[in-house]
């Protein structure tokens, strides 16, 4: 199973598509957003690409009773950390890395993704830890995303 990973989208609805379309074309079958979705426009996209998203909420979610609205139908959004399993891989999405040292120590989980920084961030594992870095580009200047793989964990971190 493939699936894409973004974070800190930040409104920014040019780079989104461009991530989205990037992860059609790959065969992603659904969307990991580590939060700072910002505004429930930020819906859109996803729902004109198709693909399913689980999330967790950022420190810049605005309304968030309105995104969990906005993004219903399309998959959840939840306040992090969040456990999930899919494709036999235990995977914590959250925002802030406050936790990732004790959760990476723990030895429970796969794959860890975080967001916040803006800063991609790839450590191989176990755990494996990830962050795509920034997919609005607002701050460093350089949108990214990363699509992996849950079979073997191969990851590829994706400037758009």
């Amino acid at each position: 199973m493939l699936i894409g990973v973004v974070a800190d989208t930040h409104d920014n609805l040019l780079k989104l598509e461009q991530a989205l379309a990037r992860f059609k074309a790959a065969g992603v079958e659904l969307v990991l957003h580590a939060g700072d979705f910002v505004s429930p426009f930020v819906a859109v996209p996803f729902k004109e690409a198709g693909l399913p998203v689980i999330g967790v909420f950022g420190n810049n979610d605005g309304d968030k009773l309105f995104l969990r609205e906005r993004f219903s139908g399309l998959g959840e959004l939840h306040h992090g950390p969040h456990e999930l399993e899919l494709a036999g891989r235990k995977i914590v999405l959250m925002h802030e890395p406050r936790a990732l040292p004790a959760l990476a120590a723990s030895g429970k989980y796969d794959l860890l993704i975080y967001g916040h920084t803006h800063k991609q961030d790839l450590r191989p594992g176990p755990p494996l830890i990830l962050n795509p870095g920034e997919c609005g580009g607002w701050l460093s200047g350089q949108a990214s995303c990363a699509i992996v793989d849950l079979t073997t964990l191969k990851t590829e971190l994706v400037l758009i």
